[in-house]
């Protein structure tokens, strides 16, 4: 695991290691130096000049600091100031005092052609406002010059907390950040922007990490190890039973892709229930599953009374059928943990819309809906929208929620125990006021029933005894390495949502 953070939380991070543990500013700036020159030597050859472009904050002095190691071990460096001398922090002031008397080059004009190499020492995690005038002009010529670009700590011009371009920001080869991952690198257009990025680790303890109660994170491959256990005297009941409520007529494929994507993941047994019609496509293309038709009433409540996990709404449609079964598996009290999905969310936001008015012509706001949606739904019930379903469910606009995501995230789950996996590029697990953002996958798996599969991987792990929680985010991380490993088989352009779901095996294989 992997704690992300986002600007107030590494100033407090910084704060707490300075005045706290007593570490001083100047150490820590230049174990931040030795990082980043030791990065750009990976990279470069001696023949390559530097300019280092500085802006006045301590990230400039990293910067300074940078090219004073890589200056003293032979390197041509130079360094490029954007404001006058005595408007710069102490620690800056230190750094360029160290670096005049070493006798590096240090003046105010911008000759980019005379290098080919940029070390981004503009600003830091601390930009607050938009990039205007000479500033904005600096960048848009680094950016259109033939340079590599290594950035420090954050591209200048990114919001650490949100991703956003403040008006204009530096595209980064490389970015070296430091101590934690930063909010504003994972999120797009950020992520776009940074390059590949190095978290350096430069002495920041981890008591100063606790101290800003951090609860956002991300997982890495050694995470698999969080897969449930299986037990040598185990069998088929013993690894779960999930029933999978999908597919209306015609629809089979997203009931198939949640069933089979199950089965991969290890639960024991799996039941898909689904429209007459689709039985013979089920059963000849997933023998392993069982299969009934919920236009038999009977059958419904059998299953309902099977289940350790729910599954309902892929491919299921919005008539007066799917409405019933959505509203009997909420109200039927039955142990099963739900995972809801797809259609299912869709007919949820219609179920609160019913609603909208209240006290006369009062609209229900995102805390009223969201309050609402924890009084429907049983807890630790798994909601996976994409960006469109959020914005029915919660009545708020995609562009909102892609502008606002984390506060979104942070509303969603605040004071219930219902768990939302925020399907997009960077999906985002919000539960009980944390968040787990997803590193893995790729652009590939925007393609029809991926969204089926992480569905199938939720409803799996939460069967073989993983929290609702715990799983929506192991599912998402899982998804991503199949998507990824199947990427390497068939490509971005061809991969499908089978794919995703035969690479299952892959993941999954890596852990044993």
């Amino acid at each position: 695991m992997k704690y992300i953070v986002d600007s107030d939380k590494m100033k407090n991070i910084d704060r707490y290691t300075m005045e706290v543990i007593k570490v001083p500013p100047l150490l820590l700036m230049e174990r931040a130096a030795m990082e980043i020159a030791a990065k750009v030597k990976q990279v470069i050859k001696k023949e390559d000049r530097i300019l280092v472009v500085c802006g006045p904050g301590n990230n400039g002095g990293d910067g300074v600091a940078a090219g004073r190691i890589l200056y003293l071990q032979g390197y041509q460096v130079a360094i490029l100031l954007t404001f006058q001398k005595e408007k710069c922090s102490e620690q800056m002031k230190t750094q360029l005092t160290m670096a005049e008397n070493l006798g590096i080059s240090i003046d105010n004009s911008n000759k980019f052609y005379e290098y080919n190499i940029i070390i981004d020492a503009l600003f830091g995690i601390g930009l607050s406002k938009p990039i205007e005038g000479s500033l904005a002009e600096l960048i848009k010529e680094i950016n259109e010059g033939n340079h590599r670009v290594f950035s420090v700590d954050i591209p200048s011009g990114i919001s650490a907390d949100t991703g956003k371009v403040m008006n204009v920001a530096i595209k980064a080869d490389y970015t070296i950040t430091f101590g934690y991952m930063k909010q504003g690198l994972l999120l797009h257009p950020g992520a776009d922007y940074a390059g590949l990025i190095t978290v350096a680790d430069i002495g920041f303890p981890g008591e100063a990490l606790e101290s800003v109660n951090a609860d956002t994170f991300s997982y890495t491959i050694e995470d698999l190890s969080l897969l449930p256990i299986r037990r040598n005297d185990g069998h088929k009941g013993s690894f779960g039973k999930v029933l999978v409520i999908a597919g209306s007529e015609g629809m089979s494929g997203a009931a198939y892709l949640s069933a089979k994507a199950c089965l991969k993941t290890g639960v024991g047994m799996v039941k898909v229930l689904s429209a007459s019609k689709n039985r013979s496509i089920i059963q000849t293309l997933l023998p392993e599953a069982l299969f009934a038709s919920y236009d038999i009433d009977e059958n419904l409540q059998s299953a309902l009374s099977w289940a350790d996990v729910i599954v309902i709404g892929p491919g299921l449609g919005l008539t007066a059928k799917a409405k019933e079964l959505l509203n009997t598996v909420i109200s039927s009290n039955q142990k099963a943990k739900l995972v809801i999905d797809a259609d299912a969310i869709n007919i949820l936001a219609g179920i609160i819309d019913d609603s909208d008015f209240i006290g006369g012509n009062e609209r229900l706001t995102i805390s009223n809906r969201i309050n609402k949606l924890a009084g429907i739904l049983p807890k630790n019930t798994v909601l996976t929208p994409h960006p469109m379903e959020l914005s029915r469910l919660i009545g708020i606009s995609i562009a909102d929620i892609s502008e606002n995501i984390f506060d979104i995230a942070n509303q969603c789950s605040y004071n219930n125990e219902l768990v939302y996996v925020m399907k997009n590029a960077r999906t985002i697990v919000a539960f009980s006021g944390k968040k787990y953002i997803n590193t893995s996958g790729n652009n590939g798996m925007a393609t029809a029933g991926s969204g089926d599969v992480l569905t199938g991987i939720i409803a799996g792990l939460i069967a073989q005894g993983m929290e609702a929680h715990e799983a929506g985010s192991l599912a998402v991380y899982i998804h991503g390495l199949a998507g990824d490993m199947a990427k390497s088989k068939v490509g971005l352009y061809s991969l499908m949502a089978g794919d995703i779901t035969d690479a299952i095996s892959d993941v999954l294989q890596v852990h044993e």
